[in-house]
């Protein structure tokens, strides 16, 4: 049974920055691309960012591509999200997840976890 437990999220003013966090067990994490999804009120979830096993690779949604930057930390089983300059349009649950690849179209493989909130006040 995977387990993805994400943290970091809070309310933050336009223009800040906050880092999210993701630990994930249960499963070979160094072996498997993981990403990030968000998803904002009353819309559906949407795919946000995705690294490679190896974190060579990386994808970004055009709308935060120079804003984020998604890592990884295979001895900590953890994976991250670095977001700055944000913005209102942010405000979103974040949720990760187990990728079966880092190339298009980022199909999720295992159940959702709780999401971490990030609120953007302008």
């Amino acid at each position: 049974q995977v387990q993805l437990v994400e943290s970091g999220g809070g309310l933050v003013q336009a223009g800040g920055s906050l880092r999210l966090s993701c630990a994930a067990s249960g499963r070979t994490f160094s072996r498997y691309a993981m990403g990030w999804f968000r998803q904002a009120p009353g819309k559906e979830r949407e795919f946000v960012a995705a690294i490679s096993w190896s974190g060579i690779s990386t994808y970004y949604v055009d709308s935060v591509k120079g804003r984020f930057t998604i890592s990884r930390d295979n001895a900590k089983n953890t994976v991250y999200l670095q977001m700055n300059s944000l913005k209102p349009e942010d405000t979103a649950v974040y949720y990760c997840n187990t990728l079966t690849s880092s190339r298009p179209p980022h199909n999720p493989l295992d159940a959702w976890g709780q999401g971490t909130l990030v609120t953007v006040s302008s």
